[in-house]
């Protein structure tokens, strides 16, 4: 169930947050009472011109809808009379629902007797009623206005005597099959797995109608449950030949007269720091000692917006798709690899055109310019993190330096070489002041995530032979900071003048302030192993959770009070909107440095030089909208990658069906308990019915199960043993026998 977000009235920006929630709420608490603007601005707090501006404007949107009404002139009252009601259908895996609209402060329950012809995410109108004997209302699908989704991946069942058959879908909040009739099977063959999309869903039948796109392959094969992921999410894995075509027919010449237009910044030292595995170069840094002792940093990003113009296919495509995907085998990119790995790569050794953010820092690492802007680099030095980090733990800041000798076990190349005793200066130097930044933001209210990833070694065929984790470094961090840096003073360069707000039309990133119910969740939860957090106010909220983070690392319950905490945070999205960023203690705060993988980095590029050659503020609307399609596809791009990991460890489960492992319990439900296996962090479940050694029965208040006649505890974050019942390659799921003592 995905809840209404509960969070604090907040001003940031000339923004008021939540306002259709909290007009409703003021004028349902007195159905028969009338407001005007002002009478609503002064219960919500709001003196601010801007802000009742806003109201003014909310008001005529919520008369226009019928959910309120204007009983006299400027006068308005709740429209007690309207019984349907337009939002979206969230359903749960049981089949039920829950409708969420912005009538309404919660969210409405509806019987999976009551979805009608719903779907997960369809934009609904619901008739919205009290139960008989009881205060609780509910609702009842009576139209779906727009269906969130109309292509499923699933596997094609055939009747055996007639050329018919069903595809059952893989997602498990698809609660019925789509009928597939003959004619429309594509070719394939029974047991395939396909993709399949609803063409029509007839007023008399249980199951929509519709027809086979695509033949993925057999279940279980490598290649196809990685297509099928992507496609799940609407996330597709190859190009049109009409893209191709055209990224392959753009003039990549780097000629005298484009150089002329930009800042040569050629013969600035510039290198690249990125994994050991990637093709992609989205960003370089830059070096420069200055004769007033003070240091001119270079953030130089793939300047995407030169070869990617308005109105094209190839930028069509790329606004599409909106992000490149990170699955745990592969890279499917935002750009075809031409301009991905080639043109736009910031690869050494070659000229490149960059679009940069130019900084005058002094030891204290305080700005003393700024410059914003188009350039050509070149970027004489490429390194893997592993070997950045290299230098960092084994060469100090002194006032002489010399070369460094990269062991050829770290370089990427397998062979020693020697690193300059001028980049060796840049990167400790760089290293120093991103740790100065850094502690900077932490003072500020910043929250420190350092969570472990999990990575796989992959055989030939792509099968996990191995797992290992990678945390992050000095090296990670350096230009974690960097980039950090320029990404929030390129935001503050356009919504802030004189230290006011600009109102200019441009896309943040922002990020909400933590859901105060989750808050007091996790405090409840964190409460069992000894530690506590203070909410009193937004300091002592950021202070404590890093506190918390702090004190748990290296600890068994690491990972789960982490991944809990994580839950309490609010989404980062993308917005002309502006409400700063919580978890990086940003008042302004925008995503510039990887065009190469985000689209709202090509159309940050293009606003700032927009800005930057004078142009007027464009209508927000476009770009907001452009913004929540990009928020949308980040997200589904997220559940991909986090869908790829689930397959992986499964598929590394399959051949450990035997062994013992050490876990500890991270959920627990009235079905069973969750446990997260120490050394691999591979989680599966077991469930209470299989557990013979007695009766387990939930209890919710003490996050456990409890044996009746033993009254043994299983506790959330308590260690067990446990081992492979089952596993399950298409649901990406596994299932654990409990080792009990």
């Amino acid at each position: 169930m995905s809840k209404k977000k509960k969070g604090f009235f907040k001003k940031k920006g000339n923004v008021v947050k939540d306002l259709t929630r909290k007009i409703v709420k003021i004028l349902n608490e007195d159905p028969q009472k009338y407001y005007n603007y002002k009478q609503i601005a002064s219960k919500l707090k709001i003196s601010h011109t801007d802000g009742k501006t806003q109201i003014v404007k909310k008001l005529t949107e919520l008369k226009a809808t019928k959910t309120i009404k204007e009983v006299e002139r400027g006068k308005y009252q709740i429209n007690i009379d309207k019984k349907y009601s337009i939002g979206t259908l969230d359903l749960t895996s049981s089949g039920n629902g829950y409708f969420i609209t912005e009538d309404y402060e919660d969210d409405i329950f509806i019987s999976k007797t009551n979805i009608g012809k719903g779907l997960h995410q369809d934009t609904v109108k619901v008739f919205v009623y009290k139960r008989k004997n009881g205060k609780k209302i509910e609702g009842e699908v009576v139209d779906v206005i727009k269906r969130s989704k109309i292509n499923f991946v699933g596997v094609l069942q055939k009747n055996k005597n007639k050329n018919f058959g069903f595809v059952v879908p893989d997602d498990h909040k698809m609660y019925v099959d789509i009928f597939i009739s003959e004619g429309k099977i594509n070719e394939a063959k029974d047991g395939d797995k396909v993709q399949a999309t609803i063409s029509d869903w007839p007023q008399n039948s249980k199951n929509p109608f519709g027809k086979i796109t695509k033949v993925l392959g057999k279940p279980g094969d490598h290649n196809t449950e990685m297509h099928s992921i992507l496609l799940e999410y609407d996330l597709p894995f190859e190009f049109e030949p009409e893209v191709e075509k055209e990224a392959e027919q753009l003039p990549i010449k780097i000629t005298k007269e484009e150089i002329s237009k930009r800042r040569d910044m050629r013969k600035d030292l510039t290198f690249t720091i990125d994994p050991k595995d990637a093709k992609d170069f989205d960003d370089a840094l830059s070096f420069t000692k200055l004769e007033n002792g003070n240091y001119e940093i270079g953030v130089h990003i793939a300047d995407v917006s030169h070869y990617l113009q308005p109105k094209t296919i190839l930028d069509d495509e790329a606004y599409k798709r909106a992000t490149s995907v990170y699955l745990v085998d592969r890279v499917v990119p935002m750009l075809p690899e031409m301009l991905s790995n080639g043109v736009c790569s910031l690869r050494p050794k070659e000229e490149k055109l960059t679009f940069s953010a130019v900084f005058e820092i002094n030891d204290k690492t305080q700005i003393i310019n700024q410059w914003f802007g188009r350039t050509v680099t070149y970027s004489d030095q490429r390194f893997a993190y592993e070997e950045a980090q290299s230098i960092i733990e084994n060469c100090k800041l002194s006032n002489s330096y010399q070369s460094y000798t990269m062991p050829s076990n770290i370089s990427i190349s397998d062979n020693e070489y020697e690193v300059t005793p001028e980049i060796v200066e840049a990167t400790l130097k760089l290293n120093q002041f991103a740790k100065i930044l850094r502690k900077k933001r932490m003072k500020q209210g910043a929250i420190s995530f350092d969570r472990i990833e999990v990575k796989f070694n992959l055989d030939q065929e792509a099968n996990p032979v191995g797992v290992f984790f990678k945390k992050s470094k000095d090296a990670n961090k350096l230009i974690e900071e960097f980039m950090l840096l320029a990404n929030r003073k390129v935001a503050e360069f356009i919504g802030l003048s004189q230290r006011k707000a600009t109102n200019k039309t441009f896309i943040y990133r922002v990020h909400d302030e933590p859901d105060v119910e989750k808050l007091a969740s996790l405090q409840n939860m964190i409460h069992k192993f000894g530690y506590k957090i203070n909410t009193d106010t937004k300091e002592t909220t950021s202070q404590s959770l890093n506190k918390l983070l702090k004190d748990v690392d290296g600890k068994a319950e690491s990972n789960m009070i982490e991944t809990l905490t994580i839950r309490t945070m609010s989404k980062a999205v993308y917005t002309t909107q502006n409400i700063g960023h919580y978890g990086l203690a940003f008042d302004y705060y925008s995503h510039f440095t990887s065009p190469i993988r985000r689209y709202p980095d090509v159309m940050t590029h293009r606003l700032l030089q927009h800005y930057l050659n004078k142009g007027e503020s464009p209508k927000a609307d476009l770009y907001e909208e452009k913004s929540k399609h990009s928020s949308k596809r980040e997200e589904l791009a997220s559940k991909a990658e986090r869908s790829s990991i689930k397959y992986m460890q499964v598929k590394y489960m399959q051949n450990h069906k035997d062994e013992i492992f050490e876990g500890v319990i991270t959920g627990v439900t009235e079905w069973g308990i969750y446990v997260e296996i120490k050394s691999n962090k591979c989680e599966g479940m077991v469930r209470i019915r299989d557990i013979k050694s007695d009766y387990y029965v939930f209890d919710e208040k003490q996050y456990a199960i409890m044996g009746q006649n033993s009254k043994q505890l299983y506790q959330l974050g308590d260690d067990v043993n446990v081992k492979v019942k089952h596993t399950d390659l298409e649901r990406k799921h596994l299932d654990f026998y409990l080792i009990e003592e």
